[in-house]
């Protein structure tokens, strides 16, 4: 509840007409229905709200509520076998504008053993972004155009969805919540059940819902104080470190990690034969035959083909028929060739050690041999010079960056100011060919005139990468508004360098064919140290010719900043 008014839009969920503006209204309502059930089934009140009557029981000792029997809650409480509880943060989807934040729920852990047959709590706009407008879909979701719903489902289930159908790593953090706790926050979802609330992108989303679940579960923590205006997924995640919750954390590979880790073990020679088994091009017989391929190679093959032929098939890439013949083919030459060795993935850095997701800068250089000064706050989120511990390599996603400049002539003016900016740099492989893109919306000073002018840029291309970092080659058609409309289109390469976690760096070159007939090279160099966790020290060079009809038209800056993450 915030300012006296639920978060929930469900009349439903209120038993008092004011229900939802009135808790003292509310809550006589509910000791009212309470304290005179006309039904003793899964229809009391006691069987639709268990969490209110056992707060009132513990609050107010009440004794004289009537018994009851709720079967179906019963059920639902003995399926889940509650325990304890696993905050799940999927990591950024790559090539997913919505999922690039990644995402949150919760996992109620069973007294099974095994985690997959446990239940995950999850909670989404009830709208699908694959078969929407992208804009549509976007105002709508910033605007709270959907309602969000609670869902219930088998955590291998969830694991399916985003580890192997959209290829996302998993972090698991198990919170320290006793059964009790738990079993708190479980008689709060069943209350939600079948409940509608709007849903908003930026505030009332995914993480923010867990938030308020966990806080169900122990009332003396706080973790919505963190937040303001906007609640991203990871920050809920540090939001859990920063009240001490977490005790421990696990990760799980995503299919396309595996996949990636298959690559580098397979020799260049022998890779083809992955993706042509899995597409019916070469016969498994004649690879099994084929003397000249080793053991070890002929095993990691036909576990990459399992691998990739389970990721073709979520994908609809083939028919279900085809997949279960190919399986089984796969299975069997597999268990032909004996035991092999467990796939050993590297552990990437935990995204709690990631900086966080509000900035503000400080800068201070020359630019044309001119003393200049820059001052800049950015909400959200990450971009590509930031420190890369704990992101997911080559994506960027930011809102609202704003940045003022302050001249030797005492002239303050508008650096940038970018509304959104997304980049998704998927590096091209063996077995993925994701096409790199970018789009950018808001006022910069790139354009040939000397101001700050609005544009928008939509641009697509190609990048490949290794260990030590990743090149790309992008195309982006652009407008200018500029005193009248003016487009054109630039051709970039460049280059960033991001092995060691203390540093890295960063190379754009482009150039620019306006419809007016002029050109433009534009350079920018960054070379970043990560002092500490959330704090950035960066070096810049930037070069942009201008309109050679002005004075003075080419510039180039050498300018040092200071970001800071909170």
């Amino acid at each position: 509840m915030v300012d006296g008014e639920s978060e929930i839009d469900d009349a439903n969920f209120f038993l008092s007409p004011k229900g939802k503006t009135d808790a003292k209204s509310e809550l006589e309502a509910t000791l009212k229905a309470l304290l005179n059930e006309t039904r003793l089934d899964d229809n009391a009140t006691a069987c639709r709200f268990p969490a209110r009557k056992a707060w009132l029981e513990e609050k107010l000792g009440i004794e004289e509520f009537a018994q009851v029997e709720c079967k179906e809650y019963e059920q639902i409480v003995e399926r889940l076998s509650p325990r304890s509880v696993t905050l799940v943060f999927p990591a950024a989807h790559i090539n997913s504008p919505a999922s690039m934040f990644g995402h949150t729920f919760l996992r109620i852990n069973s007294k099974y053993e095994s985690p997959l047959l446990a239940y995950a709590i999850n909670y989404a706009a009830n709208a699908d972004p694959d078969k929407e407008n992208a804009t549509v879909f976007a105002i709508k979701g910033l605007f709270g155009g959907y309602y969000g719903r609670y869902s219930l489902l088998p955590y291998y289930e969830k694991l399916k969805e985003y580890r192997d159908a959209e290829q996302r790593d998993i972090w698991e953090y198990n919170l320290d919540f006793s059964q009790e706790e738990t079993m708190r926050m479980v008689r709060h979802i069943w209350e939600l059940n079948g409940t509608e609330s709007r849903y908003y992108f930026f505030t009332e989303n995914c993480s923010y819902n867990m938030l308020w679940l966990m806080e169900v579960a122990r009332p003396s923590i706080d973790l919505k104080r963190y937040f303001n205006y906007q609640v991203a997924p990871l920050e809920s995640v540090h939001a859990a470190n920063a009240e001490q919750i977490i005790k421990s954390q696990t990760y799980r590979a995503s299919k396309r990690t595996k996949l990636l880790e298959y690559e580098k073990r397979i020799s260049k020679k022998n890779i083809t034969f992955v993706s042509a088994l899995v597409k019916g091009e070469a016969k498994s017989e004649k690879l099994l035959e084929d003397s000249e391929v080793s053991q070890e190679q002929k095993k990691l093959v036909y576990e990459a083909a399992i691998e990739l032929l389970e990721s073709y098939y979520s994908k609809s890439g083939m028919s279900k028929e085809e997949y279960l013949e190919r399986f089984h083919v796969f299975t069997k030459a597999r268990a032909t060739l004996g035991k092999g060795e467990e796939l050993a993935i590297k552990t990437p850095d935990n995204p709690l050690l990631g900086h966080r997701a509000v900035r503000v800068v400080g800068g201070y250089g020359e630019r044309n041999g001119e003393a200049i000064g820059f001052l800049g706050i950015r909400p959200a989120y990450h971009d590509l010079r930031d420190s890369g511990v704990g992101f997911l390599r080559g994506t960027q996603i930011e809102f609202l960056n704003f940045m003022l400049s302050y001249d030797e002539k005492e002239k303050l003016e508008v650096e940038s100011a970018t509304i959104l900016s997304i980049v998704s740099f998927a590096q091209r492989s063996e077995f993925y060919n994701s096409l790199s893109w970018r789009v950018n919306v808001g006022w910069d000073r790139n354009s040939l005139a000397q101001r700050a002018n609005f544009t928008s840029s939509v641009g697509a291309g190609y990048s490949f990468g290794n260990e030590y970092g990743y090149v790309y080659g992008m195309l982006d058609p652009f407008f200018y508004v500029d005193e009248g409309f003016v487009s054109g289109v630039g051709g970039s390469v460049g280059a960033a360098f991001d092995k060691y976690a203390f540093a890295s760096t960063n190379l754009e070159l482009t150039k620019r064919y306006y419809d007016g007939g002029e050109q433009q090279s534009l350079v920018d160099f960054t070379q970043s140290f990560r002092a500490t966790q959330n704090l950035q020290l960066q070096l810049k060079y930037n070069y942009k010719e201008r309109d050679n009809r002005a004075s003075n038209a080419n510039e180039q800056s050498f300018l040092a900043f200071v970001n800071y993450y909170f």
